[in-house]
């Protein structure tokens, strides 16, 4: 009779405890720069990989910010209050920090932003959300 292979030498082995808040974080970085590169691209502005990133920067601070009040490491994937803290500190923070650097923050701006980030940042843990309830359990 052959032994059963141990949890931590099979190649199914499950996933380490913190790879579900990197890849959440990854999810929320790429997020944040497609925003950033989208609105410039429909602006017709071209500065490359640096102009996305100094219009990403600001609201990249607000997801680093969101993390930490939300302790989104924790349960990363959760709507509340994960979800909700990390949208809500991206927006304000990197409107913040577009006011005290001279970058504009007009009202369509603010509202464009607002329903862009909520999207993306709320969206795709509302999609993984679904799609978990729907796998059936092991």
């Amino acid at each position: 009779m052959t032994p059963e292979p141990s949890p931590s030498t099979s190649p199914r082995a499950a996933a380490p405890p913190w790879r579900p808040a990197v890849l959440a974080a990854l999810a929320d970085v790429v997020w944040v720069v497609a925003f950033a590169a989208i609105g410039r691209r429909s602006h017709d502005e071209h500065e490359g990989i640096a102009g996305v990133l100094a219009t990403a920067w600001p609201f990249l601070v607000g997801v680093a910010v969101g993390w930490l009040v939300a302790r989104a490491w924790r349960r990363p994937l959760a709507l509340w209050p994960t979800a909700v803290a990390v949208w809500a500190a991206t927006w304000a923070v990197g409107m913040l920090l577009r006011l005290a650097t001279g970058q504009g923050i007009a009202p369509s701006f603010q509202v464009v932003a607002a329903v862009f980030l909520g999207l993306g940042l709320v969206g795709w843990r509302a999609l993984a959300w679904v799609v978990a309830r729907r796998r059936p359990a092991r």
